[in-house]
């Protein structure tokens, strides 16, 4: 990030200027969730720059409700800057990794797009939530996913909590159906991960209606032996 992108940084001071401050950067244009802002907001009696992503490209001073706001734990950290000067540049470069990662999983998302349509034999609808209805064994990097309403599969790039002084996070794309969740690792084709998930999904259909099968024959069973001809015990 440079001169250049002077007009993404949107600085707003929030509550006491002294105690809090909020800087926005836009990411657009995406391909899938065409406009991001990312929010960082410090504040002093906490200790901690927090990341937070929201959907649409915020103008200056533009209110941002916190339903609209997506954690991302991916925190600058300008510790190591010796003075004001350092830490302008740290933040760029900081800034551009977040930036970047971001651009690169709605790239990814977006390829996945099509092989998702043609192995779930659905539409596949673009879900901007912030909140999704599936629990995710890893934090949520876009506040964008891939659904399929009538196979209910849900896919989201994820990403490890990380400090942003290490450059772009581990990010993978996380793909789920009900109880059954897998990550993959970002690069992987999209078409085997699917092909993969879609039989691991329906092994573990098979193996709960053995289960529940098990579990009726056993009441069943249980009923039989609590009718009349049944000799209680002690």
């Amino acid at each position: 990030m440079n001169e250049d992108h002077s007009d993404d940084l949107l600085k707003r001071a929030l509550l006491d200027a002294e105690a809090a401050a909020s800087v926005a950067l836009r990411v657009t244009p995406l391909a899938l969730s065409e406009a991001l802002t990312v929010v960082f907001h410090g504040r002093k009696d906490l200790g901690t720059i927090q990341t937070y992503v929201a959907h649409g490209g915020r103008g200056a001073g533009e209110a941002v409700s916190k339903d609209e706001l997506m954690r991302v734990p991916c925190d600058l950290d300008l510790a190591e800057a010796g003075d004001r000067e350092e830490a302008e540049r740290l933040f760029q470069e900081q800034a551009a990794a977040l930036r970047d990662a971001l651009i690169g999983a709605d790239t990814v998302l977006d390829v996945w797009r099509e092989p998702l349509e043609d192995l779930a034999h659905d539409r596949v609808r673009v879900d901007r939530r912030i909140r999704l209805d599936i629990r995710l064994p890893a934090h949520r990097l876009l506040p964008t996913a891939l659904v399929s309403p009538e196979k209910q599969i849900v896919v989201t790039p994820v990403c490890s909590a990380r400090s942003l002084t290490a450059g772009r996070p581990p990010m993978g794309i996380a793909v789920g159906q009900q109880d059954v969740v897998r990550v993959y690792p970002l690069p992987d084709d999209p078409e085997r991960c699917l092909t993969e998930f879609l039989e691991l999904a329906a092994e573990h259909a098979h193996a709960l209606a053995e289960q529940l099968g098990r579990q009726e024959a056993s009441v069943q069973r249980f009923l039989e032996l609590s009718g009349d001809d049944f000799h209680q015990t002690g």
